[in-house]
């Protein structure tokens, strides 16, 4: 009995291993049919037809995002391909073992057979048990053949489960064949794309390159935007790390209070804007914990603006690929979507500043230590205090003259700047 459940066991284990790597290579393709989505919805964003050079900048930002984007998909598939590659190669492997088990378990089964064949007459089997000398070698042997019965019958199920396992297994095998063959035979259609777009860049490229000069004034323009812009983020977030520590520190003089300590609690304050023993209080217990969670999301938190996007404008300083003495320095990520896109909170927080700039509204919302920055938007659905969840709506991102609609959107851990490409899920 021990000996059929364990058969079970292990032909229930067989066929799960199965079924993981068919719920394996499903994954992956819900994986690159999301990465697939993007990139058609990305390519519904407008491009301007216009010669100028803000245009054509524009327009180089958006084929720019594009690309990587595309070139990330291809990287996804010839990743998944390797995946394949192995699960095929693990399948092979185990089909071997088990064809090879069958041919054992058949050899048993042949025998036991030919033995049964042999020994087949119920005289025979009477004949063998009452020959006994003894009750007791009789009781041994009219247990031998129950068992020996048991035994044959055990034989033929096992060899039946292990015609079973074998067809599953090369079922499986086949069908990661196939899922290999289509994925190549997409992934070279996403490098023939890859490289008309590739194509259309250079050609943009070549436009500009004639434009320098012109290049440059409205790089210099953008800048001065941008710092003046910046200044003011950096002005309020100031405002709001004091704010915090400020709250930590009556916390910190609460607990004092309540642990009998009260001669100490004038010692422990600071003066504001000096580094005093209550600078090591950043933040309160309350933002300590929601820092903790925002934290623990980092890489997959959600796209700041809804709809269709790609990232036209990278974190850091960098230079344009393909542009003598053009170089960028960006202080958060720039993300163009369709018009009519909205900005949404990337995580739970409350809104600790709005403000305008350049007729524009932009709103900063405090995630514990973190602060995150939308900026761009023609109209908002929040004011100062509103408390948001992850993914609810902030207000209207500002579409251009050109048609352009781009959310730029920064991240700060206090009045650190941090690279937001790295904490969304993209």
């Amino acid at each position: 009995m021990k000996r059929l459940w364990l058969i079970l066991l292990v032909c229930f284990c067989v066929s799960g291993a199965g079924a993981q790597t068919t719920r394996k290579i499903r994954q992956l393709e819900e994986q690159r049919n999301e990465l697939r989505r993007q990139i058609s919805e990305s390519e519904t964003l407008l491009k301007s037809a216009r010669k100028d050079v803000k245009s054509q900048l524009d327009n180089l930002a958006l084929l720019s995002g594009q690309i990587e984007e595309r070139k990330r998909y291809v990287q996804a598939i010839e990743a998944d391909i390797r995946a394949i590659q192995l699960e095929i190669g693990r399948l092979r492997a185990e089909l071997a073992r088990l064809q090879k088990e069958l041919a054992e378990k058949r050899l048993k089964y042949e025998q036991s057979v030919r033995y049964m064949y042999k020994n087949k007459s119920v005289q025979e089997k009477l004949m063998f048990v009452f020959s006994a000398d003894n009750l007791s070698q009789m009781y041994r042997r009219l247990r031998y053949v129950r068992e020996y019965a048991d035994y044959q019958r055990l034989q033929g199920m096992q060899v039946q489960r292990k015609q079973k396992q074998v067809a599953d297994k090369r079922n499986t095998l086949v069908a990661s064949r196939k899922a290999k063959e289509e994925l190549a035979k997409q992934g070279e259609a996403e490098k023939l794309r890859l490289e008309e777009q590739e194509k259309e860049r250079k050609e943009l490229l070549q436009a500009l390159q004639k434009k320098q000069r012109s290049i440059q004034a409205e790089l210099s323009k953008k800048r001065r935007s941008a710092d003046r812009l910046n200044a003011e983020i950096d002005r309020l977030i100031e405002i709001e790390v004091e704010k915090a520590r400020a709250r930590a520190r009556e916390e910190a003089r609460r607990k004092a209070a309540e642990a009998g300590k009260k001669a100490d609690a004038p010692k422990e304050e600071a003066a504001p804007g000096k580094a005093g023993k209550m600078e090591a209080y950043r933040t309160d217990s309350e933002d300590r914990r929601l820092s903790g969670v925002f934290e623990r999301n980092k890489g997959i938190l959600p796209v700041p603006i809804t709809g269709p996007y790609a990232v036209v404008g990278h974190y850091g300083k960098y230079e344009v690929k393909g542009l003598r003495n053009v170089r960028l320095d960006n202080k958060g990520i720039d993300i163009k979507g369709k018009p009519g896109a909205s900005a949404r909170a990337i995580f739970d927080g409350e809104v600790s500043a709005v403000f305008q700039y350049n007729g524009l509204t932009n709103v900063l919302v405090r995630h514990g230590s973190y602060i995150s920055v939308y900026c761009n938007l023609s109209s908002v659905r929040v004011k100062k205090g509103s408390l948001v969840k992850t993914k609810d709506i902030l207000g209207e991102v500002n579409t251009d003259a050109d048609g352009n609609t781009v959310l730029h959107f920064q991240l700060r851990k206090e009045t650190a700047k941090l690279n937001p490409e790295l904490w969304i899920a993209r």
